[in-house]
């Protein structure tokens, strides 16, 4: 890990606690810019093809999301702001949010530039990518509709059928958890960040694992020369990730369900439990078929073992539901 590596990712977390803690639009938007210019060259780390033609996608959808955002922010400040252009400013910020997150139907660029992406990469980008446009997008999301993030949801579930890419069904997974977060924020003022927590954790264990098995495709993951134990370690986070009791996963999702029935809001409720069914089932196919198939043992395959400690720690953070349970509850 040489210095400029160490540098940008100093300015990665630093422009993102800037944006968090300013007080004012232009700062959050400085912010965001200077999180845009550190990640752009850790992305370009190795320099490769597709490592280029993802940093000039990512470059494009965020400029056009940090432009739409200026253009809102100064028309706040302009004569525009007297007359009955408030909604429209609003709306207009909430939609640079989310084109800067990847939310439906702004997603397609999210999608591409993951299944480009090294294993690392793509776990900052779902992760702590997302903090600083969630933090601005709490400050408005109180005053949309929540059939936008409905979108969201849905496009999440039925997007993950039919791949056979890890990365791009952890990505529509990723914006699936990113409707249930922005559906928190108009429930509770705190309860998306306790979600964006828990989540993050799960992608941050899910992602190491792949990136030491080296398995970005669903052949891959099936044939991987590991044991029972880590077979299991596996299965389990998937089931975390998609909310099946007893894992943590559940416990965000058991928190939104309890507010949207505190709230009366069973129609949005019945859509957020479908989808959640949706990414179960074909969670629950892979599980099984990595469970069940014997593998079949190539030459390529990594021979990597995890260690009885980080298995054990994996472990007992996935199953923490009871334990947490008693503190929120």
């Amino acid at each position: 890990m040489n210095i400029s590596y160490l540098l940008f990712m100093m300015m990665l977390i630093v422009s993102t606690i800037l944006t968090i803690s300013s007080e004012s639009w232009l700062g959050m938007w400085m912010g965001l810019e200077m999180n845009l210019i550190s990640f752009i060259p850790l992305l370009y780390k190795k320099k490769m093809n597709s490592a280029s033609e993802s940093c000039i996608i990512y470059f494009l959808i965020q400029s056009m999301g940090s432009i739409l955002m200026l253009i809102s922010v100064l028309m706040q400040f302009s004569i525009l702001s007297f007359m009955d252009f408030s909604k429209i400013m609003n709306y207009m910020l909430i939609m640079s949010m989310m084109i800067k997150l990847g939310m439906a139907p702004f997603h397609f660029w999210f999608i591409e530039i993951l299944n480009k992406m090294q294993w690392m990469d793509c776990m900052i980008l779902m992760t702590w990518q997302k903090i600083a446009p969630l933090t601005i997008l709490s400050y408005t999301s109180c005053n949309c509709p929540p059939m936008i993030f409905m979108i969201t949801i849905i496009m999440g579930a039925i997007g993950g059928f039919n791949q056979t890419s890890i990365r791009k069904i952890m990505g529509f997974s990723s914006i699936n958890h990113l409707g249930w977060i922005t559906i928190c924020m108009k429930l509770h003022n705190n309860l998306w960040i306790i979600y964006l927590f828990l989540y993050s954790m799960i992608i941050i264990m899910m992602t190491m694992l792949f990136n030491m098995y080296s398995s970005y495709y669903l052949n891959q993951l099936i044939n991987m020369n590991n044991n029972m134990s880590e077979k299991l370690l596996i299965s389990s986070l998937f089931m975390s990730l998609g909310g099946l009791p007893p894992f943590i996963g559940f416990l965000p999702k058991w928190m939104v369900i309890q507010s949207l029935i505190t709230s009366n809001s069973f129609f949005i409720l019945m859509i957020m439990i479908m989808s959640s069914l949706i990414l179960l089932f074909f969670y629950l196919r892979l599980v099984s078929t990595m469970m069940l198939i014997n593998p079949i043992y190539f030459k390529w395959m990594v021979n990597y073992k995890l260690s009885l400690l980080l298995i054990v720690m994996f472990n007992l953070f996935n199953m923490s539901l009871p334990i947490m349970g008693t503190f929120f509850f």
